[in-house]
């Protein structure tokens, strides 16, 4: 664990050295991860050290088809095994499985190698996302707002809300007698509208709470993201 621990710090660090020399534009790493997996709290345990870094996007979304094994993952939702589902669709995967990182929406890799993870964010961190995206927030209402793209694919418009941080007990299952920390947890994901990048994208959307806040510009099908940013 401590050899990990390392990897981890190093991955963190080097993710931020590239970033100081990238476009001002977050990395993406999406999480597909489970209570119910063995292997997965070391993934967890990296996403939540990206995670505390300014220029990446940190998002944790537990996956449902664990829960049989003997125990319920309070944080899953079957929309995320669907949308797990969908990428593995557009990468060609037979399969899917955990713990399973997701780069920029572009690639995939496994969520407990911190060497693999590292390179693959920092070539996303170099590359940056090709649309600014930027958010306001005026009491219930959020604002989104983007130049227009020419030669843009059509893209979805994702707002997403997520729980910093949760510890939770775990008395069954694969990870059975352990108290696991997760964090950037997804909480609600909303599918808010459709741009093509032809005029400057402006949306208003209804929000409410204080729970961070991120939206995504994704290209239809699971492709790659085009923007992203997050209010916390």
């Amino acid at each position: 664990m401590n050899r990990l621990l390392a990897l981890v710090a190093a991955l963190v660090i080097s993710v931020n050295a590239t970033a100081s020399h990238a476009d001002d534009t977050p990395v993406v790493v999406e999480l597909f991860t489970s209570q119910g997996c063995s292997s997965c709290p070391p993934a967890d345990e990296m996403l939540a050290r990206l995670g505390e870094r300014d220029n990446i996007i940190a998002l944790a979304l537990h996956v449902d088809y664990w829960d049989y094994i003997g125990w319920k993952d309070k944080f899953a939702h079957s929309a995320f095994t669907k949308r797990q589902k969908g990428y593995a669709r557009s990468f060609g995967n037979r399969s899917i499985y955990t713990p399973q990182m997701v780069v920029n929406g572009a690639e995939d890799v496994v969520g407990n190698r911190p060497m693999d993870v590292s390179d693959m964010v920092q070539a996303h961190a170099k590359k940056g996302l090709p649309v600014a995206l930027d958010l306001h927030r005026n009491g219930s209402t959020l604002l989104i707002s983007a130049p227009a793209v020419n030669g843009m694919s059509a893209a979805d418009v994702f707002v997403i809300r997520y729980s910093p941080s949760e510890s939770v007990s775990i008395p069954r299952g694969e990870n059975a007698g352990k108290k696991l920390n997760y964090t950037h947890i997804v909480t609600e994901w909303s599918d808010v509208g459709d741009w093509n990048g032809r005029s400057p994208l402006k949306a208003s959307v209804p929000i409410s709470g204080s729970a961070p806040i991120v939206v995504l510009v994704q290209q239809k099908g699971h492709g790659p993201i085009f923007a992203a940013a997050r209010l916390r």
